[in-house]
């Protein structure tokens, strides 16, 4: 029984994507993996930008720095 997080900064996906991301790893899963959809477990979380680091940095800033 897989589960899979999916974790996005909180910018706008739409219902539509995420049910684009849920379907294709489940897809994926199915394909690769042989495992069965019906117990496939997906879960997407959006994180505030301010929730999410990279490099000793808040998203926000880290971009601001290497947004060139």
């Amino acid at each position: 029984m897989p589960y899979v997080n999916i974790k996005v900064t909180d910018e706008g996906v739409t219902k539509e994507q995420k049910a684009k991301l849920i379907k294709g790893v489940t897809d994926l899963l199915q394909d690769v993996l042989d495992k069965d959809p019906n117990t496939t477990f997906v879960v997407i979380n959006e994180v505030a930008l301010e929730d999410w680091g990279i490099g000793g940095l808040q998203v926000d800033e880290y971009r601001k720095i290497h947004s060139s």
